[in-house]
Order: C-alpha cells, then structure tokens, then sequence
C-alpha cells in the first residue's frame, strides 16, 4: 500500500547512515491538484487537520486504513456467499477454476468479479487508463 519509493544506497552500501535516509515519495500532479481543491473548499477541515496533535494524526490514517481493510472484506464475504447462493454461478467457477489451487480460488473469483463490474460501468476518462498508468491510494 505504501506509495514511498526510497532511493538505492551507492554501490549497494548498507552502512548505518544510508539506512537512515529519508524516504523520496512519489508525486501524482493530478491527485495533488485534487487534494489542493478539497483544501480550498475545506478550510475549516483543513485547519482542524493541521490543528490535530501527530499521534491522533497517525491513528487517524491508520484508522482510515481499517475502515478500508474491514470494507474489501465485507465486499468480498458478500460476493462469495451470492456465488455460494447460485448454484449455476458456483459450479461455473467451479469448472473454469479447475486448474487453480484452492488457496487462490477465492482471490481469483474476486478479481474476475471485478473486471465484470468494471465492463459495465460506463467508461470515463480515468477509466481508460491501463492499469500500469493509473496511481491509487490505499491498498
């Protein structure tokens, strides 16, 4: 989930103080003009964030990152048990993930889910992006 990309120590070095370099982080121009408008348009929210002692700051995106992990799952649960309610659904990712350990199988339903409900969203600009183009936030 993290968007850090640190720099390589020279010749491969892994001496105390490269180790203690500052992470270099990636900037999406577009997703900082977003952020840069949501200020705008928020200055009380704004100022409260910036108000917010770091370690309520901190538990507050790890809080935010919870809420995201405890969402995916409820999402996957509920489109596991609509798969495990049709019978004809269930046996047909039964047949074409024959080949796939079981371990995996759930992890393949989710994502073949997925590019189904993606093909029937109408297309927007974004959306055209390949997926090594686009820059997300989160996990």
């Amino acid at each position: 989930m993290s968007t850090t990309k640190t720099k390589p120590t020279p010749n491969g070095a892994t001496d105390a103080a490269a180790s203690k370099q500052t992470p270099e982080y990636r900037i999406n121009p577009e997703m900082e003009a977003k952020i840069d408008k949501h200020i705008a348009d928020n200055p009380k929210n704004w100022a409260y964030i910036q108000a917010m002692p770091r370690d309520r700051l901190e538990r507050t995106v790890v809080l935010n990152e919870v809420r995201q992990v405890d969402r995916r799952q409820r999402i996957q649960e509920g489109v596991m048990q609509d798969i495990k309610n049709d019978p004809k659904i269930k046996a047909a990712y039964d047949v074409i993930l024959k080949d796939v350990p079981e371990d995996q199988r759930a992890e393949t339903i989710m994502g073949m889910e997925r590019e189904k409900w993606l093909a029937k969203q109408p297309k927007t600009q974004t959306q055209t992006q390949t997926r090594k183009e686009a820059v997300g936030v989160g996990v």
